[in-house]
């Protein structure tokens, strides 16, 4: 089994590969940069152990990461885990696309994977919607190269600023409202949030397309994919492990010579 991790600004993502293009397990903890590799090492065995996999079973690792201060501590987990010394998409990893950014080394991980999961399963020129704690959206052109991406605040941080930032809005649970036109306010924060967003992503998606001269296909992805995507106008296809899938691919075509 080939162990894939991506260490986000809220959670960490664990999804295990037996061969299969889909994920036989997907796994979520906190992300916690306090946390030592012992803690770590241990929540990811507690993880395999709920879904039946043994430390002995894991033959490799890759990370993507979007918080430096985890990077090492994740790998020397995994190391004290199943003994092997993980991969980490960075620069010099081989990814199969281009990157044509004015710093291409700055682009995150997580971003590289989610195109590199795109090109490789859904071919080329797309563009990649990824709801996580940030929304971000890129596009792969039809010369496999990532030309740029947009990043906008994330659904949770739009509701997190509404209750912070007023005095009298509550916290509320997020669900889809009957109706964008509420009759509460619970509701209408509800309304807002998920429907402003999907409003949000298809007007960028319009822009997006409008600079490209052409109507491009749409992926999308991240934790809050399903809630925002169905109520988006453009139609999107949905993949809720694009990035653990990119993450799988980079594994194969960087150990590839050492097999």
């Amino acid at each position: 089994m080939i162990l894939c991790v991506d260490i986000g600004n809220s959670n960490v993502t664990l999804g295990g590969f037996r061969g299969e293009s889909e994920p036989c397990f997907v796994a979520h903890l906190s992300t916690n940069i306090a946390h030592t590799e012992d803690e770590y090492a241990c929540s990811i065995l507690s993880v395999l152990s709920l879904h039946g996999v043994a430390a002995d079973q894991i033959e490799g690792a890759i990370i993507s990461s979007v918080v430096p201060a985890l990077n090492a501590v994740m790998r020397q987990a995994l190391r004290l885990l199943c003994g092997k010394q993980a991969l980490i998409v960075g620069p010099g990893i081989k990814t199969g696309i281009s990157i044509h950014c004015d710093a291409p080394s700055t682009v995150g991980a997580d971003l590289v994977c989610a195109c590199v999961a795109a090109h490789h399963l859904y071919g080329s020129p797309s563009l990649i919607v990824d709801m996580g704690t940030a929304t971000k959206m890129m596009v792969v052109n039809d010369r496999a190269t990532f030309i740029g991406v947009s990043i906008m605040p994330g659904v949770m941080m739009g509701l997190q600023a509404l209750t912070r930032g007023t005095a009298q809005l509550p916290q509320i649970s997020l669900e889809t409202p009957a109706a964008a036109i509420a009759k509460n306010t619970a509701d209408s924060m509800r309304s807002g949030i998920i429907f402003g967003h999907a409003a949000m992503v298809d007007s960028m998606i319009d822009r997006f397309c409008a600079e490209m001269g052409a109507a491009l296909p749409v992926l999308a992805t991240g934790g809050f994919c399903p809630m925002i995507a169905p109520h988006c106008r453009h139609t999107v296809t949905q993949d809720a492990h694009l990035v653990l899938k990119g993450l799988r691919l980079l594994y194969e075509r960087n150990t590839a010579e050492r097999r």
